[in-house]
């Protein structure tokens, strides 16, 4: 299935594809994500599968970066996806999951059904 460019509840989200290209550096964010919602999307969606293990180790610098990123461009992200393996393995993911959850730009959800919910205006 390609990505797809949806509407809920007014927001315009692109539902990336769970067999599209892995994200394994800033690069591939910009030319796989930030690039494809240049279409019209105010929200990129992605599977938490896309992105290589990097971007789950905050050492790594690789989150940073591509939050950053969406951040300047004012795209909004959700990562997709079951990530407890990577959570139980880092002390500092945590924290980032629950802050950012506690925000609207980033957002960590276990699947689309919760990222539509919390599109839902309150």
């Amino acid at each position: 299935m390609p990505d797809l460019l949806v509407e809920h509840h007014g927001v315009h989200v692109l539902v990336c594809d769970d067999d599209g290209a892995p994200i394994g550096s800033l690069q591939d964010a910009l030319d796989h994500l930030v690039g494809a919602a240049f279409e019209g999307a105010e929200l990129v969606a992605v599977p938490a599968g896309r992105f290589d293990d990097s971007f789950y180790d905050l050492s790594s610098g690789l989150a940073g970066a591509i939050l950053q990123k969406f951040a300047t461009y004012r795209l909004r992200l959700a990562v997709v996806g079951d990530i407890s393996h990577h959570l139980l393995a880092s002390a500092a993911l945590p924290d980032l999951v629950r802050e950012a959850n506690r925000g609207r730009d980033i957002w960590f959800v276990a699947d689309l059904d919760e990222l539509v919910a919390r599109l839902a205006p309150r």
